[in-house]
């Protein structure tokens, strides 16, 4: 768990993150959750890229195999399941909270008013996008987004098991998969 301010990202970092993506990366203030190997799983970027488009997604999976694995969940539609959690007290006051410290770290580097109150993934009364809830989940830790945390107990994937094309490469600077 890693919460802003974050250190600078660096270049190995970035590079790993944009082979992730599959794209040059934007916007980004840091990593926030990291596979076993020390790679990125999770990035935090400005609420306003570089273009200037407003991005309310502070907190943003980039690790394919997790992804895919959220992918995965939502295609077999446990969403209506995970919204219906919602109806429990204590889990919609827990999102709630959940959506205050999402908004909270935000807002640290910077107000955009076209997304002000916005989090991500639905918060703080629906279940929009399980890889945003989940990235929230990995970068806050257990506890703080309950629909976060169960997306990732029911996905395939674990954080606790590298399954990087380039395991590491973020720490040695390499990002070269033959290395």
């Amino acid at each position: 768990m890693t919460t802003p301010p974050f250190p600078a990202p660096t270049d190995a970092e970035l590079a790993v993150v944009s082979a992730q993506l599959g794209r040059p990366v934007r916007g980004v203030v840091g990593i926030a959750a990291r596979c076993a190997c020390g790679n990125p799983t999770v990035i935090s970027t400005t609420p306003r890229l570089p273009d200037g488009t407003p991005f309310p997604t502070f907190y943003y999976l980039t690790h394919p195999a997790a992804t895919a694995a959220m992918s995965t969940l939502e295609a077999t539609h446990v969403m209506p399941e995970l919204a219906a959690m919602l109806a429990d007290e204590d889990v919609a006051l827990a999102y709630r909270a959940a959506h205050e410290a999402y908004l909270a770290d935000r807002g640290q580097f910077g107000a955009v008013d076209e997304i002000d109150g916005i989090s991500a993934g639905g918060m703080p009364t629906r279940v929009k996008c399980l890889h945003a809830l989940a990235g929230h989940a990995l970068a806050a830790g257990p506890g703080i987004n309950p629909i976060g945390d169960e997306a990732l107990a029911r996905s395939t994937w674990s954080p606790d098991v590298c399954r990087c094309d380039d395991p590491g490469a973020a720490l040695r600077g390499e990002t070269d998969s033959s290395a």
